[in-house]
């Protein structure tokens, strides 16, 4: 029994965790957004919703400088200030900004922002159990080994998720009519807004694909379309 202790306590651990983590993110999120009246985007987010045959999609911005947009566990769809600014000062086309908006859509729709509140407690889990297992087998260089191997495990699945999210979204643009070249110019944008320095980890242990990968997905998925 003993023996089955370590994956025990990383089981409890992961549900705890769970919980906790949808607690702490909803908490943030209500105390530090607002639902965004925009009327230049409410136009663009009126098309997408009309090709998703909703009423309207609604928007929040989240009150954080860096430039991000995310997908909550509950399915509500935020951009930071720091991207709204970008907007706003003409950094970031309307479209360009629906695109964002769109990718959200994506990760809500693919069950993503769900899944990936279970993934890190699920990650941090299986870091507990290997610290466990392999410290007591390798003391310190087992620790480093666990870590190592949840972090690959992590940037794979958020690769895989962003992939799948960008697909979803070039779908959704180019039914609503705004097209796929938004989301492609972003992209080319995106490693200066988000003072981004890609070349300082491999690819395999970055959260996101590269910038010239995503871009080259996107007009693959074209080029099957128009065939």
């Amino acid at each position: 029994m003993l023996k089955f202790t370590p994956i025990l306590l990383a089981i409890l651990y992961a549900l705890a965790m769970y919980r906790f983590s949808v607690w702490r993110t909803a908490r943030e999120l209500d105390a530090r957004s607002t639902e965004l009246a925009d009327p230049r985007l409410k136009r663009l987010t009126d098309r997408l919703a009309a090709s998703l045959d909703l009423a309207r999609i609604p928007v929040y911005i989240y009150e954080i400088d860096p430039v991000n947009g995310l997908a909550a566990p509950d399915g509500r769809i935020f951009i930071t200030r720091g991207f709204y600014r970008k907007f706003q000062s003409g950094e970031v086309t309307g479209e360009e900004l629906s695109s964002v908006i769109a990718h959200e859509l994506g990760h809500v729709a693919l069950g993503h922002s769900r899944r990936r509140m279970i993934d890190f407690s699920g990650q941090n889990a299986l870091r507990t159990a290997l610290m466990m297992v392999l410290g007591r087998f390798i003391p310190f260089f087992g620790i480093w080994i666990a870590n190592m191997l949840t972090s690959l495990l992590a940037a794979g699945l958020s690769r895989s998720d962003e992939y799948e999210a960008d697909a979803y979204a070039a779908a959704l643009l180019t039914k609503s009519g705004i097209g796929i070249d938004p989301q492609k110019s972003l992209f080319r944008k995106l490693d200066a807004l988000t003072q981004q320095r890609a070349g300082m980890a491999p690819a395999w242990l970055m959260s996101h694909p590269k910038t010239d990968q995503r871009i080259e997905a996107l007009e693959k998925l074209e080029a099957r379309w128009q065939a």
